[in-house]
């Protein structure tokens, strides 16, 4: 019987015509190519936006009703989801369980890659399990090549238990179509390096990623306007830009914000509150849990106009740049 690779025809194992002679050319000939084809996976996540918002309004839903998010993956896949999962609790304060990462092969996958984890299908269904699963939450299956039989594992687990299922890869020939409760495949194309999805792959994956947590962070009231008012102030930066964003938004100045802070215990929100509304620190967070811990609902004001003023007046005050 004639030997047949499953892989072989996967758009992501494809071998890219425009760069056969990549190994031939100058530096900066090869940092043009690349950009080159870099430029084409803006093209490729645009054309699923329909479906991003889809994801993001699956996200949101469950999120309100006390779910979780998951994101499994294995290799650059798996570690691309522990950048997002890491990333929730700095920017918006969120609880570390709230959005988890699976990885294929544990921690030390992330920094050392551990091939063959990627095979076990059963791994990834037993972590599911222990993880406890449920149908408040919604899983996000992540595989360039759309065939990883960890994350195959993990989604039959998690559609047992009968949670929301999100697919990102970039083969939308997936046959999972059936399977999962809404697939993004971003068409990239075939890789610069044939089969290195840590590439365009990697790029795609990234932007969905970046859309679904970041949109649905937002949809839930962890930013007021597009100021991160949820940030947690655990370093000097983070202090630093907590302190900004209460300046900016009641019109105190910077020494006076830190004081606010202060009385809040660096909670921005709560800070924001306590001055708009002439409220106590216990009183504000009342007030913002009543608000589902909204800025916006508590105060009923739009940020914007605010906003703008200010980088109207950065704009006149700044230097022109130099010729």
């Amino acid at each position: 019987m004639p030997y047949h690779s499953k892989w072989q025809d996967l758009p992501t194992e494809a071998i890219n015509p425009a760069t056969l002679g990549i190994d031939t050319m100058s530096t900066l000939d090869m940092v043009d190519l690349v950009s080159s084809e870099d430029r084409k996976v803006v093209q490729a996540v645009q054309r699923e936006r329909e479906r991003i918002a889809h994801g993001v309004e699956i996200i949101t839903k469950a999120l309100r009703k006390g779910g979780r998010l998951f994101l499994v993956g294995a290799g650059t896949s798996g570690r691309l989801g522990v950048v997002e999962a890491a990333e929730m609790p700095p920017t918006f304060g969120t609880p570390p369980k709230l959005v988890q990462a699976i990885m294929a092969g544990g921690q030390d996958a992330v920094f050392r890659a551990r091939e063959g984890v990627e095979d076990n299908f059963e791994e990834g269904a037993r972590i599911v399990s222990q993880l406890r699963v449920s149908k408040r939450d919604v899983i996000i299956g992540v595989s360039a090549s759309g065939i990883t039989q960890f994350v195959r594992g993990a989604l039959t687990g998690a559609r047992k238990k009968g949670a929301r299922i999100i697919f990102v890869t970039c083969w939308p020939g997936t046959e999972l179509q059936n399977f999962v409760d809404l697939i993004i495949a971003p068409a990239v194309g075939p890789e610069v390096i044939a089969g290195s999805t840590r590439l365009k792959a990697g790029t795609a994956t990234k932007m969905v990623l970046n859309m679904l947590t970041t949109l649905a962070m937002i949809r839930i009231g962890k930013t007021y306007g597009n100021l991160m008012v949820d940030v947690q102030t655990g370093s000097e930066k983070l202090r630093d830009r907590a302190q900004r964003i209460v300046a900016m938004v009641t019109g105190v100045t910077p020494d006076e914000a830190g004081d606010l802070l202060r009385d809040a215990k660096w909670n921005v929100k709560a800070a924001i509150v306590m001055k708009k509304a002439g409220l106590s620190y216990s009183q504000s967070l009342r007030r913002l849990k009543r608000a589902s811990d909204s800025i916006r609902e508590a105060l009923g004001e739009n940020l914007e106009p605010t906003l703008r003023k200010l980088l109207a007046v950065k704009k006149t005050v700044e230097p022109p740049p130099e010729t």
